[in-house]
């Protein structure tokens, strides 16, 4: 496998008259075991891949050791590679007769900018196929031994990001706490870290300070840190576990058992 620069427009005429194809793949939340087949047999076919900031090296291995690799990273509060660039360079590799696959952290359709990079290449004239990948709401609540609904506690999941596009008025965290109480959902906040301590005041107006909460970190990654705690606590949780991105932040009673454990746990320490 060797990494290099984006495709260059010079590509060769046996390239250029074969059909190129583009393949949106979900490449989970960073566990390698965690992609689906169909996602591995496409990275394996790619003669192009575009890869994600958060898609671990583990993942990109299973590569052809001809493909091309093109970093794209993009990461919440660093500096990124524009999102019309990288548009462009799936462009220009499909036109070139490349097969093409845009390798995206956790699942393309889920925060991950898949649907507009769809919408973008059938503007051109250009098919797009996609393929699921576990996200990492999902995946972290599993690794925690915890559903994401449960007939007893939630009727429901909201997935929701904490990052607004710029300019935009972001999420009414106080409508979303109300309805969240009334129909009984889990809440699942994305990229939630850095405005944790505006979401929790915000979330209060409907919720109760004691509703459980998970901060998991690096979902099922060897790295991966979790803290529970209770809304009123979240951000101070956060700040004194030193917890960062990328983080989800899961809100619901759903967590209660996970909760009494974690509060049981010190209990025993201290009369053992």
């Amino acid at each position: 496998m060797t990494t290099t620069q984006p495709p260059s427009s010079t590509a060769t005429t046996a390239a250029a008259s074969t059909p190129g194809t583009c393949t949106l793949v979900g490449a989970g939340p960073g566990d390698p075991e965690l992609l689906t087949i169909k996602a591995l047999k496409a990275i394996q076919s790619a003669t192009v891949l575009l890869v994600d900031d958060l898609v671990s090296d583990a993942i990109v291995a299973h590569a052809a050791p001809s493909a091309r690799v093109v970093y794209v990273g993009k990461r919440g509060g660093c500096k990124s590679t524009p999102q019309a660039f990288i548009e462009k360079l799936m462009l220009t590799a499909v036109r070139e007769g490349e097969q093409v696959v845009r390798l995206k952290g956790g699942d393309p359709f889920i925060f991950g900018r898949g649907g507009e990079e769809v919408e973008h290449l059938r503007a051109q004239g250009v098919q797009v196929r996609v393929i699921n990948g576990i996200t990492a709401g999902l995946a972290g609540m599993t690794a925690l031994g915890v559903p994401l609904t449960h007939r007893a506690h939630a009727h429901g999941v909201v997935f929701v990001t904490g990052h607004a596009k710029p300019g935009a008025a972001g999420t009414d965290w106080r409508q979303l706490a109300a309805t969240a109480r009334d129909a009984r959902l889990t809440l699942v906040i994305y990229m939630g870290v850095s405005g944790a301590a505006h979401i929790q005041q915000e979330l209060l107006s409907g919720l109760d300070a004691s509703v459980p909460v998970a901060i998991i970190q690096n979902a099922s990654l060897p790295t991966q840190r979790h803290a529970v705690t209770t809304l009123g606590a979240l951000h101070t949780t956060i700040e004194r576990e030193q917890l960062a991105s990328p983080s989800v932040i899961v809100v619901g009673d759903v967590l209660q058992g996970l909760a009494a454990a974690a509060q049981e746990a010190p209990a025993q320490a201290r009369t053992a």
